[in-house]
């Protein structure tokens, strides 16, 4: 077993010992998900550039800590919709990776949409 599916078993044993997987429908796993998230960004709300590249011992383990609680929604919420995780990082990429050609877009932060896209087309070919 590989250390992705051990921790999907672990999170789901934790759920199963409290009785908390009738709580946890997509919906609800979702929604908790959006509550980490921002509780993540939070811990860099109102840092610098400079001070969210140098964070504290504790700054940093307040973004440990919100990771974590990110990636075990994240991950009970793919296993609830049985997705796999590292399959569908995979097809995204390729979605990226024909939205976003490197050759045209090195160096910009511009989203795909506000390309020409005649030149999305033309690096596709």
């Amino acid at each position: 077993m590989d250390k992705l599916e051990a921790l999907k078993s672990k999170l789901q044993d934790f759920a199963d010992v409290r009785d908390w997987d009738q709580f946890h429908s997509p919906k609800n796993l979702s929604m908790a998900l959006s509550v980490e998230a921002s509780e993540l960004v939070e811990c860099f709300q109102w840092l610098t550039e400079a001070q969210s590249q140098n964070l504290t011992p504790e700054q940093k383990q307040a973004v440990v800590d919100e990771i974590a609680d990110v990636q075990v929604y994240l991950l009970r919420l793919a296993t609830k919709l049985d997705i796999n995780i590292l399959d569908a990082v995979e097809q995204k990429m390729l979605k990226n990776e024909a939205k976003y050609p490197a050759d045209l877009v090195k160096g910009s932060a511009k989203k795909y949409t506000e390309y020409d896209q005649t030149e999305l087309k033309k690096s596709e070919d």
